[in-house]
């Protein structure tokens, strides 16, 4: 495996560096975005029994929005409850915004990867395949060992950076698919949080 990855070249490099980066994104996103980390099932519920108990002070506030995105999201919308339905849904809607930009977080670059990895195994195919032609020019086709070095490196560098690629396209498509269906989740329990927590109040009043 290693005198494949010396006969490749020195593009060999960088593409390996891409390999590395994108397994290290993929398995930190993988945890990272794990359903029960960002959308704790029960949480709504923890909260609605706090506010029937009147039991919901600053320091719960602060115990819900630091343990988990979803309860990020919840905090700022019980922190401004006060202000209106139209003001609570506006301060979700910000702190929403900023718990996607953290689960997008990292997603570019592996994005980037994916899109660049190929074009280095390119390039790798190009150097090879010049040094085949520079080859023949200064020793004639008569010498098949130059010739074969060439274009194995550039093959080798052509199927490295293909093989980087193909992985971390499909690992940025997966995340990209399950932060979308984490947001649809967000989104529901929020509207969720709304509803209970005005209808509530609507409720009391009109009585």
């Amino acid at each position: 495996m290693f005198e494949l990855i010396l006969s490749g070249g020195w593009m060999m490099l960088p593409i390996l560096l891409c390999s590395v980066v994108a397994l290290a994104i993929s398995f930190e996103r993988l945890w990272a975005l794990k359903p029960e980390r960002i959308l704790p099932g029960n949480l709504l519920v923890q909260v609605w029994e706090l506010i029937k108990n009147n039991q919901l002070n600053s320091k719960k506030l602060a115990e819900i929005k630091q343990a988990s995105p979803l309860g990020k999201i919840l905090a700022a919308g019980l922190s401004n409850s006060k202000f209106g339905r139209d003001v609570m849904k506006e301060s979700i809607e910000e702190a929403a915004n900023h718990v996607v930009h953290e689960m997008e977080k990292y997603l570019n670059f592996l994005g980037t990867i994916a899109a660049i990895t190929p074009l280095l195994g390119l390039l790798g195919t190009v150097i090879g395949m010049i040094r085949v032609f520079t080859a023949i020019m200064l020793h004639g086709s008569g010498n098949a060992s130059v010739l074969a070095g060439g274009i194995s490196e550039a093959l080798i560098t052509t199927a490295a950076g293909l093989t980087v690629a193909i992985p971390a396209l499909v690992a940025h498509r997966f995340f990209q698919r399950r932060i979308d269906t984490l947001v649809v989740g967000l989104e529901q329990e929020s509207l969720k949080l709304v509803e209970v927590v005005h209808g509530e109040r609507e409720l009391q009043n009109k009585e």
